[in-house]
C-alpha cells in the first residue's frame, strides 16, 4: 500500500471490479490506449496484474481517501515481449474520465516512482504510449521522464492499420 495525500494506492479487491470496469468500458477513457474492455477483458487486466505481485510489482487501485471512491489504476509491472522495453520496470495510469485534470494521476505516479526507488535497484523506469496519447506524454514529462529517441516502436497488439500502433518511449533514470 502507498498513501499520499488524498489517495491510497493498494492491490485491487473485488469490491473495486464494477468501477475498473466502467472506467475500462469508457470509450473517452480507452480512445487513445485500446480498445473498451468488457467484464471479462476487465478481470483478465486485473489478473494480469496480480501475476506481477511475486516479484513486487502490479498496479493498484486508486482509492480517493475522501470518499474511498475507486478512481483509477496504476503502478509498475514489467514491460511484456516482444516490445523493446520487455523486462523492464514500466509504469502506467489510467484514471476515470470524471476525476482528470485534478492531479491525480501526478499524485499516484510521483508517489509510485518514490516507493520504486526505494524498493528495487533499477537504472530506470520507462512508460510507453501512443504517439498519439499527447496528454500521457505530457504526464510522463511531469513526472520527469524523456522521450527516448530510439524508443519509437510498432506495437505488436495493434493492427497495421490501427493509429494506436505506434509507440513512443520515455524514461526516468534513478535519481
Amino acid at each position: 500500500m502507498i498513501e499520499t495525500e488524498r489517495l491510497i494506492l493498494r492491490k485491487p479487491r473485488p469490491l473495486d471490479r464494477p468501477a475498473l470496469h466502467a472506467m475500462w468500458a469508457d470509450p473517452l477513457v480507452m480512445a487513445d490506449l485500446g480498445p473498451v474492455k468488457d467484464e471479462a477483458a476487465s478481470d483478465a487486466a486485473i489478473a494480469r496484474h496480480d501475476g506481477y505481485r511475486h516479484e513486487g510489482l502490479g498496479f493498484l487501485s486508486v482509492e480517493r481517501k475522501s470518499d474511498w471512491a475507486v478512481i483509477g489504476f496504476c503502478g509498475l509491472k514489467r514491460g511484456d515481449p516482444p516490445n523493446p522495453i520487455a523486462g523492464e520496470i514500466e509504469a502506467g495510469w489510467m484514471i476515470a474520465q470524471p476525476y482528470w485534470r485534478q492531479g491525480y494521476a501526478l499524485e499516484a505516479m510521483t508517489a509510485v516512482f518514490g516507493w520504486a526507488w526505494a524498493s528495487f535497484d533499477m537504472p530506470r523506469i520507462v512508460a510507453i504510449t501512443s504517439a498519439r496519447n499527447l496528454r500521457s506524454q505530457a504526464m510522463m514529462v511531469r513526472l520527469g521522464m524523456a522521450r527516448l529517441a530510439d524508443g519509437d516502436f510498432e506495437h505488436h497488439a495493434f493492427a497495421a492499420d490501427d493509429p494506436l500502433r505506434h509507440m513512443v518511449t520515455y524514461s526516468i533514470t534513478r535519481p
